[in-house]
């Protein structure tokens, strides 16, 4: 049998790797301890100064579309939504059972004469602030308002599966 010569890619690939063998870069040079503590101490410092959410997500933390799968997305928005429209649901019926039970006190409380209303004053009073309101009455939105809209939009365009986990959760929560 004949012995061929060896091929064209193998020779590249073996010449290759001799060449990034040679070329690799030189180890870090270790820095004395003194060094090191003023890092350590300069990282912690810089730790302390950041909120927490940096602390835990990173400095840039970015769509969780990069990150994590669908169906993680999905989840941790679906536990977070249900978690906050539990939430709601108990503080909004304990907030409307408050409100609810002050007006019903504050009624009893005129009718047996304990509070004596002036609705005139209340009526003039009405007056005075639906005037007010229509002087102020505008049809342009103040830049705060448009630049939190704006900073949501975006959010939810970045984010879409975990806004949608949320609101289905929210729904859910809301509804348990």
């Amino acid at each position: 049998m004949e012995t061929s010569a060896p091929r064209a890619g193998s020779q590249l690939a073996a010449t290759t790797a001799r060449h990034s063998v040679s070329y690799r870069a030189e180890p870090l040079r270790l820095s004395s301890r003194d060094e090191l503590a003023e890092m350590a101490a300069s990282a912690q410092e810089f730790a302390k100064k950041q909120p927490w959410w940096r602390k835990l997500f990173g400095q840039e933390s970015g769509p969780s579309a990069e990150k994590y799968s669908v169906a993680t997305q999905l989840l941790i928005g679906g536990v977070t939504g249900w978690c906050t429209g539990f939430i709601f649901q108990k503080v909004g019926k304990l907030a409307a059972t408050a409100v609810g039970g002050g007006f019903f006190l504050l009624q009893l409380a005129n009718h047996t004469g304990y509070i004596k209303v002036d609705w005139q004053r209340v009526e003039k009073d009405m007056k005075k602030a639906k005037e007010q309101l229509k002087i102020r009455k505008s049809n342009q939105i103040p830049t705060e308002v448009k630049s939190k809209a704006e900073e949501v939009v975006s959010f939810v365009k970045k984010n879409v599966i975990v806004t949608g986990g949320f609101f289905g959760g929210f729904l859910l929560g809301m509804a348990s």
